[in-house]
């Protein structure tokens, strides 16, 4: 759409036009009034683009002269985006001058030299902006030509009016989603609460058959005979209280009312419904304003029990609007394969004999693999293949893409463009976004949030970060539909959503891009391809299948925004042959995607031609394991917001210009801290950071280049998760306390590891600055997640732990000089425990629980518990201890108050692993009832005592549901532990995990 570029430009446009401009050098050289001209001309131009927008679907000319609105609207985009980077970079360059110590008459020849290259920049700049106006002249004139309506309500598209009516024998599959609603609808079981009208929803994407579930529960015998009335109303958009109303009215009348007034209807209303069971189907729902839902459904409050609403719609959020419970919410998922591919024949093969569709059933299965459990899809499909009676012509249809269906884009994609039509215009482009990724590619939620920023979509509003904007558009797009198959990634424990696009819905917002949005594949590198479409394209992705003797010809592609490189295939010497002329060719990009995957061929070296890309946002390396520096022209790149080098585990070190990196938010660089040495000095600067993923920790290092614990201080904003690693080797206790992590109330996760360089511990001796900085280094209160590994102290842990009462995971390890453990069982939120290599603890006792002498806190877990009743580990879940080589004795609490005592009342899993001393288990872990799985291994005593039938400790035991000692289930049944998923699969501690571990673990995941 050329409404989103155009708003954008004039957005910057009037941003230029300030006070700042006129005090600039680019008055004297006429910017202002280019820049005055150029919004006058955008501005007339915007006010007839609704009525372009939909002139360009009949008329090739309107279509012409839109594109060439947009290409220059871009180059527009460009040139301003240029100026602002000239007038950021001259700043950088003020802020390092005046903190380096200069000479003053340097200082002036720097200040002059400085001066005339700006002026040179604006001179150019101004050149740039007469010609665009020019261009921009001939394309305002040009407008006038085709008659556009000034600015106005664009003619919606039509929509279906359903009935009640349907032939069963048209539907395939929802046997089962049927049998749950009318359960809903008539069963004894209460859903809502209290109210004797309760609201369930039907919630799914544009063609997945919603209308004709609430169909079949409709005309379903059980329904037909439980209400006394059953009334079905379309609704569509907008949401016509009054003539719904007057509908329902009718249903009972059994004639059209002859009445005027809303007051007058509802009162009719209310007396028909008195006292009778109902049912109100109302299907196709968009409204968000609730005001004109209530005082219709409080007319109809005075049912009786048991009576129903039932709707329809494409929105939870409208579900919610509408009065929908989460447990009255009812998401409607896709056909089977089997079920979408039995629709598909049902309508293919009619009038066929039985050996044609014999012939046909193997590609017919193929076909309906493109429908992705879409009936709409399958019927679309289906009703074209009817039609095509020779093989031949049914694999056509088979290699075809949906979206370059006629058939699609006339009936399939309709439905899909009311949900798109709806969308306010930053969210169209949100979601036309993703039009640059391959189908079925799984998107992160976070990812997928900084390239919108990066492509400038996510305007701050007052008082929110663009990172919150972002959020708010995917659980808007998220609640519309456009999502599905959600995910949350359970080992990152950051609660980061994954999902899918639908492949229609994939396909659909292709067709809407597809001049701008490509994907080449392989042999859609040869020339005569990228020639046709190069120019035109915006945002492109690169992917290899297989090997090929050439790489793209990158000279076409001179506009682009977005470059993904998939370089699994590709030579790593090839790859670092044509990086520098793309590098030196795509100077609009705003997104570069080199990551690897995990088994691919990394990039050995980034060329120092990356510092011309100055418009660049967001700059993705992950995975390239054969990288060991950056290039300093990478501190060039003064518009980064997003530099993202996980994996990149050979690392050496970052640029030592990193401080001019002014506007990097996310520094995403997990898994480097076993190559990285140091952090740079300039990192101090990057105020803008919110996330730092590790922070490798000196003493200065030689001439005090490297970052010291200090220079986290002005980092304000960091969140999220951050490990600082390297503690084992600083002495200086007044750095960490200018850390000021516990004002950092953005961090929800904190790795303090005071491990060697390689990430393991040797034998170090007792430290007592360990115990001095682990004091000092004290987290922000909101924090839910802290490891600590190789703290060499002898003593316990520092008092501010008991404090942080949202902790939800705690691990600690490689503690090998402390002698007992910390009192965790106070921790009134924590979940997940994980105590690995204690070499020295003998004993777990009371000090373990904190319930002993002054330690005491009584915990209130429910209003069930009495008043003076002590909880320790009231909502831990699962508990691990591994390595535990000296630890014989697990103590069971024995003080006379043990009846005023629960523990653990909440655990599900216990694993203890290589405690070769440990000889018995607690009472309380032997009486525990929620236990559902217990895990012994390389402890032979233990694993003794709790052997099947033979141990001491079995019938104690033998009421948990999964037991395995060993190795081996000593039960048969262990599928109520399903729920655990990934934890079973993989330890709590996670984060220390070596690479040939992690892949372990990734192949059996």
């Amino acid at each position: 759409m050329a409404e989103s570029i155009v708003c954008a430009v004039l957005e910057k446009l009037g941003s230029l036009i300030s006070d700042e401009i006129k005090q600039n050098v680019g008055l004297a050289m006429g910017l202002e009034e280019g820049i005055q001209k150029m919004t006058t001309n955008f501005e007339d131009i915007k006010s007839v683009l609704q009525d372009a927008e939909t002139k360009q679907v009949k008329d090739a000319n309107v279509r012409h002269w839109l594109k060439k609105l947009k290409e220059v609207a871009y180059d527009v985009d460009d040139v301003l985006d240029e100026w602002n980077t000239a007038k950021l970079k001259s700043q950088i360059e003020k802020q390092v001058k005046d903190v380096d110590s200069v000479p003053l008459l340097k200082k002036i020849r720097n200040s002059i030299s400085s001066f005339t290259s700006q002026s040179i920049i604006f001179y150019n700049i101004a050149g740039k902006i007469r010609d665009l106006n020019e261009q921009l002249d001939c394309i305002a004139t040009d407008k006038d030509r085709y008659n556009f309506e000034l600015e106005k309500a664009v003619e919606e598209p039509n929509r279906e009016i359903t009935a009640s009516f349907i032939d069963e024998d048209e539907v395939y599959g929802r046997c089962q989603e049927t049998k749950i609603l009318v359960n809903m609808l008539v069963g004894e079981k209460s859903y809502g609460g209290e109210s004797s009208l309760h609201v369930i929803s039907i919630v799914g994407m544009g063609g997945i058959g919603k209308t004709t579930l609430a169909q079949l529960v409709y005309n379903h015998n059980e329904v037909e005979c439980h209400f006394d009335k059953r009334i079905w109303i379309c609704v569509s958009d907008p949401f016509d209280e009054i003539r719904i109303a007057k509908e329902i009215l009718e249903a009972f009348k059994g004639e059209t009312p002859n009445m005027v007034g809303k007051d007058n209807i509802l009162r009719q209303i209310h007396s028909y419904v008195l006292e009778k069971k109902i049912l109100l189907v109302l299907d196709d729902v968009w409204i968000e304003d609730a005001t004109k839902w209530e005082q219709l459904k409080n007319s109809l409050k005075y049912c009786s029990l048991g009576s129903r609403i039932l709707i329809t719609t494409r929105k939870n959020k409208v579900a919610m609007i509408m009065g929908t419970t989460t447990e009255n919410l009812f998401p409607l998922q896709t056909l089977s394969q089997e079920e979408c591919w039995s629709l598909l024949c049902h309508r293919a093969f009619y009038g066929r004999t039985r050996e044609e569709c014999e012939n046909l059933e193997d590609i017919s299965k193929k076909i309906a693999v493109k429908c992705q459990g879409l009936p709409l899809a399958a019927k679309i499909l289906g009703g074209l293949l009817r039609f095509k009676r020779s093989r031949q012509q049914w694999q056509s249809v088979l290699d075809c893409e949906i979206l370059n269906l006629e058939e699609a884009e006339r009936d399939l994609f309709p439905p899909l463009f009311l949900s798109y039509y709806e969308l306010p215009l930053a969210l169209k482009q949100c979601i036309s976004y993703c039009a640059v990724f391959p189908k079925g590619k799984i998107l992160n939620k976070d990812e997928l949030i900084k390239l919108w920023m990066a492509q400038g979509y996510l305007k701050g509003a007052q008082c929110k970060e663009m990172e919150t904007v972002g959020e708010e558009y995917f659980d808007e797009l998220m609640m519309r539909s456009f999502f599905q198959d959600f995910k949350r990634v359970i080992e990152l424990d950051s609660g980061i959503l994954e999902c899918k696009m639908h492949a229609i819905v994939h396909d659909f917002v292709q067709l809407l891009t597809k001049t701008e949005c490509l994907i080449l594949v392989n042999d859609d590198f040869e020339e005569s391809r990228v020639d046709a479409l190069g120019e035109k394209a915006r945002h492109v992705t690169l992917i290899r299948r297989e090997a090929i003797p050439s790489d793209p010809n990158i000279n076409y592609f001179k506009k682009l925004r977005t470059l993904f490189i998939d370089s699994s295939y590709h030579d790593t010497s090839s790859l670092s042959t044509y990086l520098p002329k793309l590098f030196g060719q795509l100077n609009c990009l705003r997104t570069l995607n080199l990551s690897n995957s995990m088994f691919g061929n990394s990039i050995k070296e980034l060329p120092d031609q990356i510092g011309k890309l100055v418009h660049l946002r967001y700059l993705d390396l992950k995975h390239n394991r054969k990288l060991k520096k950056l290039p300093e022209s990478v501190c060039e790149l003064c518009n980064l917001q997003t530099l993202n080098l996980t994996w990149c585990n050979s690392l050496k070190e970052l640029p030592c210009g990193i401080g001019k990196l002014i506007n990097l938010r996310h520094l995403e660089n997990e898994k480097t801290d076993l190559s990285l040495t140091a952090m740079p000095k300039g990192i101090g600067r990057l105020t803008c950071l919110q996330t730092l993923r590790v922070f490798v920790a000196t003493d200065g290092g030689i001439n005090g280049k490297a970052s010291t614990l200090g220079d986290l201080r002005n980092l304000m904003h960091l969140q999220g998760h951050l490990k600082i690693s390297g503690l084992g080797v600083v002495c200086d206790v007044t750095e960490a306390k200018k850390a000021e992590l516990q004002s950092k109330k953005g961090l929800r996760g904190l790795i303090l590891d005071f491990t060697d360089s390689k990430g393991l511990m040797s034998n170090r001796l007792p430290r007592r600055d360990d115990e001095r900085l682990l004091e000092a280094l004290q987290p922000p209160l909101s924090l839910e997640k802290l490891e600590i590994w190789g703290y060499s102290s002898t003593s316990s842990f520092p008092n501010w732990m008991m404090g942080l009462t949202k902790l939800r995971h705690v691990s600690l390890g490689f503690c090998f000089h402390l002698n007992c453990l910390p009192p965790l069982g106070k921790l009134p939120s924590l979940e997940s425990l994980y105590l690995g290599e204690m070499r020295r603890v003998e004993k777990v006792g009371v000090e373990f629980l904190g319930v002993e002498g002054e330690g005491i806190l009584p915990f209130s877990s429910s209003s069930e518990s009495s008043s003076s009743s002590i909880i320790a580990f009231p909502s831990l879940k699962h508990l691990e201890f591994r390595d535990m080589e000296e630890w014989d004795c697990w103590i069971s609490f024995t003080s006379t108050g043990a009846d005023h005592i629960s523990i653990m009342p909440r655990l599900c899993s216990l694993t203890i692993d290589s405690c070769p001393k440990l000889r018995a288990l607690p009472w309380y872990i032997l009486q525990n009832t929620s236990l559902e799985q217990l895990d012994i291994s390389q402890s032979p005593f233990l694993s003794e005592r709790c052997r099947k039938e033979t141990g001491e400790d079995w019938l104690n035991i033998s009421h948990i549901p999964s037991i395995i000692i060993d190795g081996l289930s000593m039960q048969v049944n262990c599928s109520s532990f399903e729920e655990f998923g990934v934890l079973q699969l993989q330890p709590l501690h996670s984060s220390l995990l070596s690479s040939n571990d992690f892949l372990k673990v990734f192949e059996q995941n």
